[in-house]
């Protein structure tokens, strides 16, 4: 995943991939960004577009 695949990726795929990640390898947005060297702004915006924001408490979008 590149942040040029974000950019054109399916916003619903996308929060299914970043979900899934965040769940089951990721404790936090910004270490599953850092590890993945996407820029979490770019995640943040897309998922955002579609009406899902990231719930740091709960580690997922909704």
């Amino acid at each position: 995943m590149t942040d040029n695949s974000i950019k054109t990726m399916d916003p619903n795929i996308l929060l299914s991939i970043i979900n899934t990640k965040l769940r089951d390898q990721y404790s936090s947005l910004d270490i599953l960004c850092e590890e993945l060297m996407i820029t979490k702004d770019e995640v943040i915006k897309k998922l955002n577009d579609i009406g899902y924001n990231y719930n740091q408490s709960e580690n997922q979008f909704k």
